[in-house]
């Protein structure tokens, strides 16, 4: 028997229970016949004999090294011989057929009954125990067999069954129970040299100091995981689970159940087979469904944590309290730019210079694990870009989704410094489907007509986003800092000015995504909701520092109020949120009003930008006239100084290029002054402007009229 596998030793182990539960019922049968003959005495000695005999066998298979799966299971939930018994008696009816036959033939009462019963065990087994059939005891608490009982049937002569899972568990097949598999997936991050950053192993310290003091009192230790960044919390529990040798399994708290016995068993499946195998559980409740408690009673999560044991990471933003056992609070939060920096420049191998590395390390906000994968990618891509053919460079961009012209001739570094980018952006686009309209910046800066100062503001933003790497970290005034280490602008003027083509012109500058933040999917009528989609929606763009860019946003950021009713006190709350996350968001969030003087001068203090839009004058709505139409545009004879003498915005002349524009293709000719004087006149009529006929006609050969500004 030595040469056999566990399982086939254990396998083997089983059968000869099955034979000796046989014999047990052999004489169990011949004991309650009438007949009392010398024939059947000998009968009787023999079976005795043979249940020896088969007994004998049993205890000899059952002496291996790991011990039998029988003999793990009454270690582990503290079962008796006679549990044990029972237990063997219910799982021999899944490995003999004729176990049924024997069970009815014992149990003669009619009706007959073809399997197990607790009246059957008492009388079957030598060392029977009532007890063991309450509902406290081991077998009916951890569920190791169901009771099939119809009403105004006794308990005692009701069908007995063994769990399938404890059945599979006793033939050495312990994976996770399929009624948890709907709950549980596996977290099971690659825990690789150097994933885990310096900042975040402190984290890991505290949470093992914290379980030594727990395991010290006793307790069930409840470790609560802060922070924005989930993935840095799932290394750090990794990590752990990984040190103390425990399979790490994932529940998003919306899963929950809120009915109570749905609940209840649940709690009790997962402590069960925490029992069967090295588990611990990272619950996830970012979702935050399922946290707020029900009129009477906790919420499922308490309720949940309440009923099981083990060991728990608790994946929230902040502390929660109210969760009824002690815990341990670690901040874990993303590694610092120095590190990233740092872990950029080992996985790229120094192909690409420090100042690359810094600027991806400033810009974006990765794990070192994230950061390996990217740069293992974007080598891997600008090997094969350096490989390729010119015929073949257009489709390689295409399929690489790289945006910008790549050097072809410059060597490794600058093409691979442009991958890395793309990639970053591709990997770091926000979920804002919802909250926020992702804009694909057409405009540049140098596109932009503005006096020379707000030029020059502009330009100064644009640095700003792109050197903070260097001022905040080289020249040390991150240490100097905890808030404001993010850039926020205002665009204050008129409609039609150019402040949604500015923020299109920076982000085409900075080649990072923008994306206009859409108030009514953000503001809600609830209480609380606002928040919340404000979160979500910084939390997401949070990562790759991409551009938020709230139009209208006296909407949102308006003056806060005296407090007259709940509602006033609501909308100020929001205000005061806003004013909080603005100033700690990392990235560059940009403003753009009408009217300045609606918002809250408390924005206009942490603003570090405030660029205003002017009307512009005419010498500006020239040059806007020379460059609103596309060179493909067929044009004659335009008047550009007559043009700019109409009092218009940039965007109301944009509109009328276009309308006229239209109006020219329908005659399939060229956009001429009195088609574009007609597309003006629409246009003063739409804005319910004054016309004067005179102003709106072209004569070629007659002096243009003045018109008045």
């Amino acid at each position: 028997m030595s040469d056999l596998s566990w399982r086939e030793q254990n396998q083997h182990y089983l059968d000869t229970a099955v034979t000796w539960l046989q014999c047990k019922l052999a004489c169990q049968v011949l004991a309650r016949s009438p007949s009392i003959d010398t024939a059947n005495d000998m009968d009787a000695e023999t079976n005795q004999a043979k249940v020896a005999e088969a007994e004998a066998a049993m205890l000899q298979a059952q002496a291996i090294d790991p011990p039998t799966a029988l003999m793990q299971l009454a270690e582990l939930f503290d079962l008796s011989t006679f549990e044990q018994s029972v237990l063997l008696l219910c799982a021999a009816m899944e490995l003999d057929p004729d176990m049924a036959e024997l069970c009815a033939h014992v149990q003669k009462s009619p009706p007959d009954r073809p399997y197990p019963t607790f009246a059957l065990a008492l009388a079957l087994f030598d060392d029977a125990d009532r007890d063991a059939f309450s509902p406290d005891a081991p077998l009916r608490y951890w569920q190791l067999i169901e009771i099939n009982q119809p009403p105004a049937q006794p308990l005692l002569t009701s069908a007995l069954r063994i769990d399938e899972h404890i059945f599979n568990c006793l033939r050495g097949l312990n994976g996770l129970d399929d009624r948890l598999e709907p709950f549980l997936m596996p977290l099971d991050l690659p825990l690789e040299e150097l994933v885990i950053a310096q900042s975040q192993v402190t984290a890991l310290e505290e949470i093992g100091q914290g379980l030594m003091q727990n395991d010290v009192l006793g307790r069930s230790p409840l470790i609560q995981l802060l922070g924005a960044d989930t993935l840095s919390k799932q290394l750090v529990a990794c990590a752990c689970a990984a040190v103390l040798e425990l399979e790490l399994y994932r529940l998003p708290v919306k899963l929950l159940p809120t009915q109570a016995h749905e609940l209840e068993q649940l709690a009790r499946l997962w402590q069960r087979d925490g029992q069967l195998r090295p588990m611990a559980l990272y619950i996830d409740t970012q979702e935050g469904e399922n946290l707020a408690p029900t009129e009477g009673q906790a919420s499922p999560l308490d309720r949940f944590l309440a009923r099981s044991e083990g060991l728990f990471f608790l994946d929230t933003r902040e502390q929660r309290t109210e969760l009824g056992r002690s815990s341990i609070a670690v901040s874990v939060d993303l590694p610092t730019s120095v590190e990233q920096r740092e872990a950029w420049e080992d996985a790229l191998e120094k192909t690409v210079a420090a100042e690359s590395a810094a600027k991806l390390a400033s810009q974006f906000s990765f794990n070192l694990l994230e950061i390996y994968q990217v740069a293992e990618l974007a080598l891997k891509e600008s090997e094969a870009f350096l490989d390729l053919e010119d015929t073949d460079l257009e489709d390689f961009l295409a399929s690489t989704e790289v945006t910008e012209d790549i050097p072809s001739t410059n060597g490794q570094g600058d093409s691979l410094a442009q991958i890395l980018w793309q990639m970053c952006l591709r990997r770091t686009r926000p979920h804002l489907d919802r909250l926020a309209q992702p804009l694909q910046p057409k405009a540049r800066l140098t596109d932009l007509i503005l006096p020379e100062p707000e030029k020059d503001l502009l330009l100064q933003l644009a640095d700003q986003v792109q050197y903070r790497s260097k001022v905040y970290d080289n020249w040390g005034f991150r240490e100097r800092m905890n808030r404001g280490l993010g850039i926020s602008a205002l665009f204050a003027g008129p409609s039609g000015t150019g402040k949604t083509m500015a923020a299109e012109g920076i982000a085409k500058e900075l080649q990072l995504n923008l994306y206009r933040i859409d108030l009514s999917a953000v503001v809600s009528k609830y209480i609380g909701e606002t928040e919340k989609n404000l979160c979500r929606l910084f939390d997401a763009a949070e990562e790759g520092g991409a551009i938020l860019f709230f139009d209208e946003a006296d909407a949102l950021f308006g003056k806060r109020s005296e407090v007259k009713d709940a509602h006033d006190r609501y909308a100020n709350i929001e205000i005061n949120y806003l004013l909080q996350r603005i100033e700690a968001y990392r990235g560059l969030a940009i403003l753009a009003t009408n009217q300045k003087s609606a918002l809250d001068q408390a924005f206009l203090r942490r603003l570090r930008f405030i660029i205003d839009f002017p009307f512009p004058d005419r010498p500006e709505r020239r040059q806007i006239w020379q460059r609103v139409f596309p060179k493909d545009t067929p044009t004659q004879g335009l008047d550009y100084d007559r043009l700019a003498q109409f009092d218009l915005t940039g965007g109301s002349i944009h509109n009328i290029a276009l309308n006229a524009a239209f109006l020219a293709a329908k005659t399939n000719g060229s956009v001429t002054m009195p088609v574009i004087l007609k597309a003006t006149r629409n246009e003063f009529s739409k804005l319910d402007r004054p016309i004067d006929e005179t102003e709106f006609t072209w004569s070629e050969i007659s002096v243009p009229a003045k018109i008045p500004v």
